[in-house]
């Protein structure tokens, strides 16, 4: 087990020791506080297939558990449509939140880690925020994450993964991921 009290994650170092100083002399803040920083990462899995097979979101909870560290939230359909033969109250998914150092060590695996294995990847496109300062992304294979093993996997489901930051603007989110080592392609 770690030592969770002298220990800090990788990345959350990278930020405290060289990212905040640039970004302070970049944005010309006055406060250490003003600098923007990363407040949770939320990661959904939607599983369609749960309307014939509820055990697949179960099987995906699972997946998702062994990929954040965290156990995750099965979400439930909030209204019933007919033609996807689907009834409120039903097992549509599965999502988690991660803050502090869990957030921190799953963003370091994401980016340094599970990236490079996307085939043909060619970088995160850098215009995926929603205008606040928050990044959203979406992976089509959770297999990418070494948590999981590709012989014991059901079935390969596709991911959200949204880094919401305390940025105010696109830019100062942007300027904070790419030197978080974010792989933004140009």
């Amino acid at each position: 087990m770690l030592d969770t009290v002298n220990y800090t994650p990788r990345m959350k170092e990278l930020y405290e020791s060289t990212v905040r100083q640039s970004m302070t002399e970049k944005f010309g803040y006055e406060n250490v506080m003003q600098v923007p920083t990363i407040d949770k990462v939320v990661i959904n899995m939607g599983v369609g297939e749960a309307v014939a097979d509820s055990k697949k979101v179960v099987s995906a909870a699972a997946d998702l558990a062994r990929i954040a560290g965290q156990k995750p939230v099965i979400t439930k359909a909030r209204t019933s449509i007919a033609t996807f033969k689907l009834r409120e109250g039903q097992s549509v998914g599965t999502k988690v939140t991660l803050r502090k150092t869990r957030m921190w060590e799953f963003l370091d695996r994401f980016v340094n880690v599970a990236l490079p294995r996307v085939r043909d990847f060619r970088g995160l496109n850098p215009k995926s925020f929603d205008g606040r300062g928050n990044f959203a992304t979406g992976i089509k294979e959770h297999i990418i994450f070494p948590e999981i093993n590709y012989d014991q996997v059901e079935q390969i489901w596709g991911m959200d993964i949204i880094v919401a930051t305390t940025a105010r603007t696109d830019d100062e989110a942007r300027e904070l991921l790419r030197s978080l080592n974010f792989p933004f392609r140009t």
